[in-house]
């Protein structure tokens, strides 16, 4: 599966997976065999970080 290269998509993607397929971070990235902390990079230029407890970028 491919990951979306831009920002705001990934954001909803990321977070949709979690929401409905993954319990963790750590889990998505492994399945998706994506770099964890590029991924967080990414989403925290958009000022969105990832949330363990919500399992969530909020």
């Amino acid at each position: 599966m491919t990951i979306p290269r831009d920002p705001i998509i990934l954001l909803s993607f990321v977070n949709t997976k979690l929401r409905d397929e993954f319990s963790s971070l750590s889990e998505l990235c492994a399945a998706l065999d994506a770099d964890r902390e590029a991924l967080e990079a990414v989403l925290a230029g958009l000022d969105y970080h990832y949330s363990p407890q919500r399992n969530q970028f909020i």
